[in-house]
């Protein structure tokens, strides 16, 4: 009975979140930027303080320190051979485990206190034997397997619409910035009967202009779109303080006021396509991109509205509580050969963890967007966007008029 108290104590004990809840981090995307378009303040790693308030090291709070992307380095560390001794080192300091703590205590608990009480006529009657247990836990493992897959799926989703927003908008930027002017366009072919004439020589400070305000309006898509996705109390603060740094006040008046924000963002890039002085099938080429933004958009908006079906999630849940809660009454008899049962107090903590665990995870990726680097995201794509738009005129400035006209003739 004493060890039995003192296991209950040091189960109470180790259920309290204490210490660093990252076993393992990976180098993160960095928010720093490369031009002066990012003032975040969000850091994606874990917390460097130590002294961080335990909410921010487990739960609910670390999500936003579980930003992380792999670099080769990483990739290096990720597939070593010690990478088994590196996970077992930092068992205790796991946030999935520590945030399944209670849950664990109560299903320990029961089973702590379930020996003395066995030997009571009413309490042998309620005795459960294992194969019980053992009938139906192939029904117990089919659906924690779809509930993971289905969590992973969704964040592998998101991860892709996150992706078709980098290819594009770099896209959208080559086609802008190669495409500007009447170099290289066909405003000199007759269509469907009307000739147009060849546009006016390209003023090089419009074609700055016109070519950042493309990038500016792309850059305010994507942080729109992450401030959308993200939680309220997130970083309102630093969207608005980077859209008045970047656009100006009015116009980032009118992205900030507006009902939905990524289609006012997407107005105002559609808008600047709509002023580059180029052929009509180019834009409308061009404007392809913002077609895919609109799906990229809603398909977040979908993920993000619609969990995965309640009935399936609290079933699984009831399931798996009741049979970790009920677990002891079946495993009483086969410890009968250990001092006092004491062997199915470790059993019963080893299976909770593990099953509570797999839970945790699925529940932990079934909402993505929160633990998505999308700050990085779009910190990047502002940088590569103004790269892309700073190439304009280079290889076409230098071209002679004769070449031009070769080209216009053998078109007509």
């Amino acid at each position: 009975m004493i060890v039995r108290s003192l296991a209950l104590s040091m189960l109470m004990a180790s259920a309290i979140p204490t210490g660093n809840a990252f076993s393992f981090t990976a180098a993160p995307l960095s928010t720093k930027p490369t031009t002066s378009r990012s003032i975040s303040k969000l850091y994606m790693g874990p917390p460097i303080d130590p002294s961080a308030p335990v909410t921010e090291q487990y739960g609910e709070g670390s999500r936003k320190y579980r930003r992380t992307v792999y670099t080769h380095a990483e990739w290096v560390k990720h597939r070593s051979s010690d990478r088994f001794v590196n996970n077992l080192k930092t068992l205790f300091n796991s946030g999935i485990y520590k945030n399944v703590g209670k849950e664990v205590t109560a299903t320990t608990a029961v089973a702590i206190f379930h020996g003395p009480l066995i030997e009571s006529p009413f309490v042998q009657m309620i005795g459960l034997p294992l194969t019980a247990f053992t009938l139906v836990s192939p029904s117990l493992g089919l659906l924690l397997v779809f509930r993971t897959n289905n969590s992973y799926k969704r964040w592998d989703e998101a991860r892709k619409f996150w992706g078709l927003n980098i290819n594009h908008t770099r896209d959208l930027c080559r086609m802008s910035t190669a495409w500007y002017g009447n170099e290289s366009d066909l405003d000199s072919v007759d269509f469907m009967g009307a000739e147009t004439g060849r546009l006016a020589p390209i003023d090089p400070a419009k074609r700055a202009y016109d070519l950042q305000q493309i990038s500016l309006c792309t850059w305010a898509f994507v942080r729109s779109m992450k401030r959308h996705l993200s939680p309220p109390d997130d970083d309102e603060a630093d969207f608005q303080l980077e859209l008045r740094s970047r656009l100006g006040d009015e116009r980032a008046q009118a992205i900030i006021d507006a009902n939905h924000r990524p289609n006012r963002a997407l107005y105002d890039l559609s808008v600047a396509i709509e002023n580059l002085p180029m052929h009509f099938l180019r834009k409308d080429a061009i404007n392809t991109n913002l077609s895919i933004f609109e799906d990229t958009l809603g398909g977040s908006e979908r993920l993000l509205s619609s969990p995965i079906p309640l009935v399936y999630s609290r079933h699984t849940a009831r399931f798996l509580s009741l049979w970790l809660l009920l677990l002891p009454l079946g495993l009483y008899e086969p410890f009968k050969d250990t001092w006092n049962h004491i062997g199915m107090i470790p059993a019963t903590a080893f299976i909770s963890i593990c099953l509570f665990g797999i839970e945790e995870v699925a529940t932990q990726t079934e909402e993505p967007f929160t633990i998505l680097p999308m700050q990085g995201f779009c910190d990047k794509i502002g940088g590569w966007c103004d790269e892309i738009v700073s190439w304009a005129g280079q290889g076409q400035d230098d071209l002679e008029e004769s070449t031009f006209s070769k080209d216009y003739a053998m078109w007509n």
